[in-house]
């Protein structure tokens, strides 16, 4: 029994790591990419970053204005 619930355990530990790790800082931000532009352009806060090709940013420019 208290090695299931050590497993439990380093499952739940695991999986908050992961959701840490894959979250974006930009709850606020939508990021839109213009491949004409080269560059992500945020609708909500209006913060454009250069275009990486990695998908969106990660990043909020909200208060870096």
């Amino acid at each position: 029994m208290p090695v299931l619930l050590l497993i439990l355990l380093a499952g739940v530990l695991a999986y908050f790591i992961w959701r840490h790790r894959s979250s974006s800082l930009s709850r606020d931000c939508r990021w839109r990419q213009d491949r004409a532009r080269g560059v992500w352009r945020c609708a909500a806060c209006g913060g454009e970053i250069p275009g990486t090709g990695h998908g969106p940013p990660r990043l909020c420019l909200k208060n870096h204005s």
